[in-house]
């Protein structure tokens, strides 16, 4: 192939034409445009009006750290980022600090009503999962002890393992409980609850007593109760179950339970 002394390729000629580089340009920018991907729209920040004399800012989220800046009364501050119960804000003159959950539950928001910041503590209650406890109380009038341990299926039920003793005068019980719970208001602090389940039952009498038969069945129970917030990662829970014990075929004996007891989640 050969080629002639000062012959130039084509796409040099159409660039010296200033019109054909112009659309040529436009052809270009309007590709990389279309083969970028969209940005997705910024979520708009919270915006507070100071109802308080003033409002402090802080340095860093903590008492700790110095005072830097004031915000003054019907000024607007800006919502940017939550650390525990510290909030990143910046206020209309561009000022960044932090500011404590109890200084901004005083703030309006801009439909005209009370902010509240929920404690962060509160949200941890509600997003638990797992729960251990202990409780004591009296099983037919006779002292009992038991442990358990839920876990959260969804935001009304959980399923619940207990194993507990009772301590009579004549004879011991140890037994054990599977059951689902159900907790209807459960985004709230005092929430109650009711559940079903199924187990064992085992009675050992007294070595003393002459005669005496050990006895195992199988159990099932019915559980109304209470469980009130406290704060950290406690909870107080009180109950009362009725159990139904199958002796045999023919024969069931009922029994009652109230205990109260003390549960920590994670």
């Amino acid at each position: 192939m050969s080629c002639r002394v000062g012959s130039r390729p084509r796409w040099r000629r159409a660039l010296s034409n200033p019109a054909a580089s112009l659309c040529l340009s436009a052809a270009v920018a309007a590709g990389l445009g279309s083969a970028m991907p969209a940005r997705a729209a910024e979520p708009a920040e919270e915006r507070v009006q100071v109802t308080d004399p003033y409002i402090e800012l802080r340095t860093g989220p903590g008492r700790g750290y110095p005072i830097h800046f004031v915000a003054a009364r019907n000024e607007w501050i800006s919502i940017e980022l939550r650390h525990t119960d510290w909030f990143k804000v910046r206020t209309a003159g561009g000022k960044v600090g932090w500011v404590s959950r109890e200084q901004l539950e005083s703030t309006l928001a801009e439909g005209g009503g009370t902010k509240t910041f929920r404690d962060v503590a509160v949200d941890d209650y509600l997003r638990r999962r797992v729960d251990l406890g202990a409780a004591w109380g009296v099983f037919n009038s006779e002292p009992m002890l038991k442990v358990w341990t839920g876990y959260r299926l969804s935001d009304t039920l959980s399923a619940e393992a207990t194993v507990g003793q009772v301590q009579g005068v004549y004879s011991g019980t140890n037994f054990w409980q599977l059951n689902v719970m159900a907790e209807p208001w459960s985004d709230r602090r005092f929430s109650p609850f009711f559940g079903i389940g199924v187990g064992r039952f085992s009675n050992f009498p007294n070595l003393s007593l002459v005669d005496a038969v050990a006895s195992d069945a199988n159990l099932a129970n019915a559980t109304l109760g209470a469980r009130y917030y406290l704060s950290a990662r406690f909870v107080v829970r009180l109950d009362y179950t009725l159990y139904t014990v199958f002796v045999s075929d023919k024969q069931t004996s009922e029994y009652s339970a109230i205990t109260a007891g003390l549960s920590f989640f994670f």
